[in-house]
Parts: C-alpha cells; structure tokens; sequence
C-alpha cells in the first residue's frame, strides 16, 4: 500500500526486503550495528518463531523504490492489547548494548523525516481501532521526533539515561580468555544463556551472537575454574567500538555505568476509517479477551 512517495509493507519477508535495501542508507548516517540489516533480520527472523507476545512487522518507507535505497525508513512493531493497537520500534524489549542509542528513524534529511513522521501517523490515525505509539532508545535530536512533535502538539517526547555495561574482568580473580573465534563463542553461549527463562531474549542473543561472531562482530571473554565457567562476557565490535553486550558473573568484574542520554516519544489517538486499507493491518493483530469473559 502507498501513495508512490510513501508505502508500507507488512511482514516479515517483505519488512526484511525493506531493511536490506535501506542498508546504503544506514552507512550513510552512521547507524549503530543494532539498527543495521543483520541484527534487524535475526530480529525478525526471531520475533516469527515466537507467538507470544505476536507482533506484526511494519516498514515506513519514504522513496520511491530504486536501486539507490529509500529515503526514510521506519521499522515498526504492531501488536494488539485488547481493542488498543501498539506500535513501537522493531525488536523493542530485546537486549541491545546499553550505554548509547541502539535504534534509529532512519532519514537522509530533514524534510524525509518530516515525511516519515507524518506518513507513520497517518497509518495508525487510519486504523480503526484506538492506537498508541511507543518509540524509545532514539538519539537526542532525532528529527523524526521532532517532526512528530511539530505534527502532534500533544506528542510526549522524554529523555532517559542510558545505562552501559562495563567490562572489568581483567581485576576480577581468575585467567579471562578472550576470543573472536566464532567457534569460542558458540561453546560459551549456554553457559551465558542458563537460568534465562524468555525464550525469545536466549534465542535473540544466541541468533545474534553466532551471526556476527561469523562475521568478527564479537568477542566472547570467559573466565574458568576447574573446568566451570566463573563469568562469561559478549562484545559486540561495532568499528571502533567495543560494546558490552551480554555477561554473567560469580566473580564481579561486570558493572553498571551512566550512558549516554537517550529519546523516545509517545502518543495515543483514537483511529478513524480515513484510508480503510491501510486498516488491512486490523485483522492481522490479536486481540486479548477480557478476562472473565465467555
């Protein structure tokens, strides 16, 4: 569905198209390698083996399609709590590196992402059913946020301080054995995954950690004791960063800092039938039952 300037696409093999071809686009603005195409498509890939909680995958696209990539692009989850529908970003509420922002509205300038702002409203505005849009984990600035708030005075756009994991296993006790060997890390994920009860955060990190550990994304750090893992460390190696990911410890060595500050933006609407296709998205998004109900 779309306008020629704008579309949306739902799905993930459809999503998943947008995302690669967006990928030009991301390099451009200097995306972080958690809003880059691999990680995304595990994302997606992980999110459709999991019916619970059942999302629908949405793209925002700005651009007509050409061999150049669009010229905004919105990632977005739909999902359905009772009659209210959800939207937040794709792979919210999975683990990222902490410490910076992890998602993004991606837009070549500012007036695709006024485009995108207004496009993004105008597909939950259409639905008909009440909706609310969540977005968070977005830099300062972002002009997409801003453009939504110029749009909807009534949007609520906020600040969080991120929190970032720091790695100080090499003053814990023990030997740290560090390694990018893609087979190192595959034998310290079940040791890093045990005693994690959701599902989709083990299968999200272990997806994600054997896919760019293939590509030298990762570095494991793992500390022993007689033959029993002590503490365990993911590195996601984003360029020049090295990004604390996903780590346990007996020994101490992990800890918590501030990061960098971070945005989101929230608001609600009540829907109304102005384009009744885009309301195609209706019948694909569960709806909970009152408890208590027959």
């Amino acid at each position: 569905m779309g306008d020629g300037r704008t579309r949306v696409v739902l799905g993930r093999a459809q999503v998943a198209r947008e995302v690669r071809a967006a990928a030009p686009l991301a390099r451009s603005l200097r995306a972080p390698l958690t809003a880059a195409a691999p990680w995304l498509t595990t994302v997606l890939a992980v999110q459709s083996v999991h019916p619970r909680p059942r999302v629908v995958p949405a793209a925002v696209v700005v651009g007509p399609p050409s061999a150049g990539g669009p010229d905004a692009l919105a990632l977005l989850a739909l999902a359905g709590s009772g009659p209210v529908v959800t939207a937040t970003l794709l792979g919210a509420g999975l683990p990222v590196p902490g410490g910076r922002p992890a998602a993004r509205l991606l837009a070549r300038d500012d007036d695709a992402a006024a485009d995108l702002a207004e496009s993004v409203l105008g597909v939950l505005t259409a639905l008909h059913r009440p909706w609310r849009l969540r977005l968070a984990g977005l830099p300062l600035g972002d002009p997409a946020v801003r453009a939504l708030a110029r749009l909807r005075p009534d949007a609520v756009v906020a600040t969080t301080r991120s929190r970032r994991l720091v790695d100080d296993l090499d003053a814990a006790p023990g030997t740290v054995v560090r390694s990018r060997d893609a087979r190192d890390v595959d034998a310290a994920l079940p040791a890093l995954l045990a005693g994690v009860r959701d599902r989709r955060t083990r299968d999200l990190v272990r997806a994600a950690a054997r896919l760019h550990a293939a590509a030298g994304r990762v570095e494991v750090a793992t500390v022993a004791d007689g033959g029993r893992s002590r503490a365990g460390l993911l590195t996601l190696l984003d360029g020049g960063d090295r990004l604390p990911w996903w780590g346990r410890s007996e020994i101490g060595g992990l800890r918590e800092e501030r990061g960098a500050p971070l945005v989101g933006v929230s608001l609600t609407g009540r829907g109304r039938a102005l384009r009744a296709v885009v309301d195609r998205v209706v019948p694909l998004l569960p709806v909970s039952r009152p408890r208590g109900s027959g």
